[in-house]
């Protein structure tokens, strides 16, 4: 779809209007015309269609950054249709999609490849490339060709560097073309092999486990390069409180350094693995309680700017094996919201916290113009009740992959419309 928005003008009214930018929430209404927010707060003008919100929460869209959408290579895990529709359904507007597929979005060919694909989505898709060739952390990708070709960032995803010389020269010149460069902390040497963290509920379980100090020291690695190389930074998931100092530090020394965290590491625990569940099998694996609330207030004073699903389709045939040798990863798409109310309604973070961090920031970071309701931002917004109620069955996910760790849970939160350029893309 080419998101140019339908003549109609819609005047959204009786909404509750979740603000990122000024972290306000206040009952107000939204004129969308031409693909982007006209008024705010006016009347409604003559002949535009008024849709009465009923008093429920009206936000921006959804930024969702590291996607895994299975084209090319594992369509039958995900499409770009059935991923925008999952998308969509969620209340993500724009989906920021990782590049590790089969083979990977390393080649402007590959790239146009995707893209061309991806209109077939009702969300927006930008697609991060590999910064190195089969992200093997070897020889760097053609990175400025790759930017003309639309490449939003560049990243070698879950797959670590060990060639720290090589990974250098990839970031010296990324920068030297003030592209941004997306790193997954940990030391790849020691988080070989491991399914979940170390410690007594591991060692119970007889998981091969790694300590998060693995992540802390491939965060001080990156950031260190940051420093030698001064390239533009975003560490993909922070999910132990020992890397918050390291990550504190950088900013203090005025670094171009953001960090992200998956909304699982945020709302699930190691505990929950429970009995070799391997739909909570993550990557990195789920940390203890106290990391995770760490995590939580990383996110309320902004240490950590960006909540991301980390959507990770994965088949029936791979997650039902060992603990160990089962695939890793989540769906996120269609769970995000419900997931990350379960933050608001414990008192943890506001509605206007959470859209700083699910909306606001990716989308300045990635240097797009959404996650806002200002005048003049694109009408990609969400429309929810935040409090709706609901069991989780899986089988009714619109993604093609079914593997989500919420299965059989009671959540809170539904969207009730979602809207991309003006357009009306779900209707709940």
């Amino acid at each position: 779809m080419t998101h140019e928005a339908k003549m109609t003008v819609i005047h959204l009214t009786n909404a509750r209007l979740i603000d990122p930018e000024d972290l306000t929430e206040a009952t107000g209404s939204l004129t969308l015309e031409g693909g982007v927010i006209a008024a705010r707060d006016g009347i409604a003008p003559k002949g535009a269609e008024v849709i009465d919100c009923g008093g429920h929460c009206l936000a921006p869209g959804i930024v969702d950054w590291g996607v895994k959408i299975g084209e090319p290579g594992e369509r039958h895990r995900e499409s770009f249709r059935s991923a925008g529709l999952a998308a969509a359904a969620g209340g993500v507007t724009t989906i920021i999609a990782r590049p590790d597929t089969s083979p990977a979005i390393d080649t402007p060919e590959v790239l146009e490849f995707v893209t061309r694909r991806a209109a077939e989505s009702p969300v927006r898709i930008r697609h991060m490339a590999a910064l190195t060739k089969g992200r093997a952390g070897h020889e760097m990708t053609e990175i400025g060709f790759l930017l003309d070709a639309g490449a939003i960032a560049f990243t070698d995803g879950f797959a670590v560097a060990t060639d720290t010389k090589a990974l250098s020269r990839a970031m010296t010149y990324v920068r030297s073309l003030g592209a941004l460069v997306i790193g997954h902390p940990q030391e790849p040497g020691l988080s070989a092999g491991a399914a979940a963290t170390s410690g007594k509920f591991a060692s119970l379980r007889g998981l091969p486990a790694v300590s998060p100090m693995a992540e802390r020291i491939g965060l001080d690695r990156d950031i260190g390069l940051v420093e030698m190389t001064g390239a533009r930074y975003h560490a993909d998931q922070i999910t132990s409180a020992r890397s918050l100092p390291a990550l504190e530090r950088a900013k203090r020394n005025g670094f171009d350094v953001t960090a992200g965290v998956s909304i699982h590491h945020l709302t699930l625990n190691e505990l929950d693995v429970g009995d070799y569940r391997t739909f909570f099998k993550l990557t990195p694996p789920l940390r203890s309680e106290e990391d995770r609330l760490a995590m939580v207030e990383a996110v309320a004073d902004g240490l950590i700017d960006v909540i991301a699903s980390f959507h990770t389709p994965a088949d029936e045939e791979s997650k039902r094996l060992p603990f160990e040798e089962a695939a890793s990863g989540a769906v996120g798409l269609e769970t995000f919201l419900p997931a990350a109310l379960r933050l608001h309604h414990a008192g943890m973070l506001s509605l206007p916290q959470l859209f700083r961090a699910m909306a606001l920031n990716p989308a300045n970071r990635l240097g797009l113009p959404q996650g806002r309701i200002a005048v003049g931002a694109p009408a990609d917004l969400v429309l929810f009740d935040p409090d709706a109620p609901f069991l989780l069955d899986r089988f009714t996910l619109r993604s093609k992959s079914k593997n989500t760790p919420f299965d059989g849970q009671r959540m809170e939160g539904k969207v009730l419309a979602t809207f991309v350029a003006g357009a009306r893309v779900f209707q709940g």
